[in-house]
């Protein structure tokens, strides 16, 4: 196992705010400089990692609603 797979599995990751019931969710988890994110279905999965500047970005575009709804 390699440095970074440790480091990404002790982030203390913690399940988005508006997860539903369902548990489908995203989870995110910061360290040094970045924020990981993984689908809470598969913690073993595939993690995207963003700079800190870069998320704060998107969830500040994300909250005044720049990317539409799903449907």
């Amino acid at each position: 196992m390699s440095f970074a797979e440790t480091n990404l599995q002790s982030l203390g990751w913690r399940k988005a705010r508006r997860c539903m019931a369902n548990g489908n969710c995203v989870e995110v988890g910061q360290t040094d400089g970045v924020i990981a994110v993984r689908d809470s279905t598969n913690t073993g999965g595939y993690v995207l990692v963003y700079g800190i500047e870069s998320w704060r970005a998107f969830t500040r575009e994300a909250r005044q609603g720049k990317f539409g709804k799903s449907k």
